[in-house]
């Protein structure tokens, strides 16, 4: 295909000459990055392959149970595969977990408990656990089992104080939760070597506590994860990087053998555990969607860079920057004001497969303390591995880009978001030139 062919397709799903001669510029010069990507899903495919081999996954794994779910192969075999992959003693991974937030939860309640103290070595830890936590009061709350929490911010340049970190570590203290991403918050998100590097320093003064890595966005960015670096728990979503774009729910923790198990008994019950919990038909996307997530995973990282440096060459602060080290699939965008992050998403929106005529608006999203606008016209609703945006609608007015099944699909829904910002006069042609 000629690029005047490439171009005039771009021109019939909407991008203007201008917009699609900027990003091209844009994207001509990544290519060094590009390349470090692909090794590193490399390195992650051969890593998964190796484990489903290992584990010997059969033909018969990827047909599922029904009921009570006893002696089901696949989820066994499965939940084998993913402790090898992430090197932990055992995993829990199961379509009963029903987001990352659930995930977290339920992590954090079944290794808790009253009298014991929740400490956050990282500032405040994304929207939705707050009320898991009970900084907001909600029904159901560690809080309301009697559960403290601490929390010691970030330094403002973003690296921890491990300071103040020592001073909150008290005899209580049961859990520390490290959140790898960074939520609606602008700051880093941690590479698992600083994740290496703090729980040495909580280990060292308690060998005791148990470190709990939120690992959402994360899984498969490089080519060692939390657990590779002492975590007793790492925790995610199937609907985000594990998932590979297949898995229609679900949810995972892998870790020590005794997390594992509190937390297998917390999900169903006291006396039964992980020996039920009916896996239905959703084995074989969990399978290949595993098997498809270090290359899905690259093509998120691929259009995470790919608009950080369209929207820092335009004057729009990005984290991370556009030459700075991946850790998570998530690009931040701040537009100060509130236009500005709606045209985005809309403009995402516009560049999906499914909902593509529909035009997203705020609304009061429950578990956020302010409105939230989502684009999200996905296979798998809500699915974040896909391409995805959301936003709080209030200061510093950022946006939080994610996802992309496949790079082309990621680099036309940035040029969207671009060009829906240029349609509505909030971004002018004047300031495509390189």
């Amino acid at each position: 295909m000629t690029e005047s062919m490439l171009e005039k397709m771009y021109a019939d799903m909407g991008i203007s000459k201008e917009v699609y001669a900027y990003g091209n510029a844009v994207w001509k010069e990544l290519e060094p990055r590009f390349r470090e990507i692909d090794e590193t899903a490399e390195c992650n495919q051969l890593k998964v392959v190796h484990s489903m081999q290992e584990c010997q996954v059969s033909e018969a794994c990827l047909l599922g149970t029904t009921g009570y779910g006893y002696n089901d192969l696949g989820r066994e075999t499965l939940e084998a595969v993913y402790a090898k992959i992430f090197h932990t003693e055992d995993a829990l991974v199961r379509p009963q977990i029903t987001c990352g937030t659930h995930a977290l939860a339920l992590a954090l309640m079944s290794n808790l408990r009253p009298g014991d103290e929740l400490l956050s070595p990282v500032g405040k830890p994304y929207d939705t656990l707050e009320e898991v936590i009970g900084i907001r009061p909600s029904t159901g709350s560690l809080a309301e089992y009697g559960v403290t929490y601490r929390q010691v911010d970030l330094l403002a340049d973003g690296s921890f104080d491990y300071e103040n970190i020592g001073k909150a570590i008290g005899e209580r203290t049961r859990l520390v939760t490290i959140q790898r991403s960074k939520g609606y918050q602008t700051r880093p998100t941690f590479s698992v070597r600083q994740i290496g590097e703090l729980i040495a320093f909580v280990k060292g003064i308690r060998p005791d506590i148990i470190c709990m890595v939120d690992n959402c966005y994360g899984e498969f960015v490089e080519m060692t994860e939390p657990s590779d670096v002492g975590a007793d728990m790492v925790v995610g979503s199937l609907i985000k990087n594990p998932g590979g774009g297949l898995a229609p729910i679900g949810g995972y923790i892998a870790g020590s053998r005794k997390c594992v198990e509190n937390a297998a008994y917390r999900l169903t019950s006291p006396g039964l555990g992980r020996e039920v919990g009916a896996s239905l038909g959703v084995l074989k996307d969990f399978y290949q969607g595993l098997f498809l997530a270090p290359t899905v995973t690259a093509s998120a990282l691929k259009g995470a860079v790919f608009a950080a440096n369209l929207y820092e060459r335009l004057g729009y602060a990005v984290i991370p920057d556009g030459k700075e080290s991946r850790h998570d699939i998530i690009q931040a965008v701040t537009f100060g004001s509130p236009e500005a992050v709606i045209a985005f998403c809309q403009g995402i929106q516009a560049a999906a497969p499914v909902d593509s005529h529909v035009t997203p608006e705020p609304w009061d999203m429950p578990g956020y303390d302010s409105q939230v606008i989502m684009a999200a016209g996905a296979f798998v609703s809500g699915s974040s591995i896909e391409l995805s945006a959301d936003a709080p609608i209030k200061p510093p007015y950022a946006v939080y880009f994610q996802g992309g099944l496949t790079w082309q699909h990621a680099k036309f829904g940035i040029l969207k978001s671009l060009q829906s910002l240029v349609n509505k006069g909030l971004v002018g042609k004047n300031r495509l030139k390189l």
